[in-house]
């Protein structure tokens, strides 16, 4: 079975990492790992898994600065801490920095695959309901689950960044955005793109969609930061 997750072990154990990596794949994950905290941080950025494995004595960066960075960055994330730290104030520390999990080691395979289902079961409903309602504007349809644009009936073909940069700011109405933060959040914090990039295409997402394209009224140009959407 292949699922549509991604999951991040950030583990530097690296017996125990290839076989939490491994049980996860043959259930259809797709995995990722990073054996520091400086790596994990980089990737879950990066890549934007639906869940982290996090153990927290990493070199580098440990588990509790990689699990505050992810919070402070905004990072929708599940995190499930596993870990040797079993005491009360390890749990109580981990939980309110973020984690959704505690989790100590040594902990069985049945389990921890329960768990991570556990994890996932929130954003997958999450994820259903969104996909299931459409975004309207103007003539425009967005259908987030079959990744498809229509104005006024006829479908409209957005390449796929295209798609992503027109529902990340439809999501978020009213809010700008600067073209840094547009850049890592739609293109991921390893592209080397410029602002230019993020200019170019808004300005072919207001071609395709905008009845003016030269007076834009849904992908508005916010003057010294950047753009914001207007529904």
């Amino acid at each position: 079975m292949t699922r549509d997750e991604t999951i991040l072990v950030v583990e530097d154990d690296a017996a125990l990492a290839r076989v939490i990596t491994h049980n996860l794949a043959r259930e259809g994950y797709r995995v990722l790992h990073a054996a520091d905290g400086e790596s994990g941080l980089r990737l879950a950025c990066d890549e934007r898994p639906d869940l982290v494995i996090l153990d927290l004595m990493l070199p580098r960066l440990n588990g509790y600065e990689v699990l505050s960075a992810l919070r402070e960055a905004g990072l929708d994330v599940q995190v499930l801490v596993l870990t040797a730290r079993g005491q009360e104030p390890d749990k109580v520390r981990g939980l309110m920095l973020g984690a959704d999990q505690y989790v100590t080691k040594p902990v069985g395979l049945a389990e921890l695959l329960a768990r991570v289902d556990a994890a996932l079961r929130r954003p997958r409903a999450a994820r259903r309901a969104a996909e299931s309602v459409p975004i309207e504007f103007g003539e425009v349809v967005v259908d987030l689950a079959a990744r498809t644009v229509r104005r006024a009936g006829v479908e409209v073909r957005l390449t796929p960044r295209e798609f992503d940069l027109l529902v990340f700011l439809a999501a978020r109405p009213g809010r700008p955005f600067d073209r840094d933060t547009l850049l890592r959040e739609v293109w991921g914090f390893g592209y080397e793109g410029t602002a230019r990039t993020v200019d170019n295409f808004v300005r072919s997402l207001r071609l395709k969609l905008e009845p003016d394209p030269d007076a834009p009224v849904h992908l508005v140009t916010v003057h010294g930061v950047g753009y914001r959407f207007s529904p």
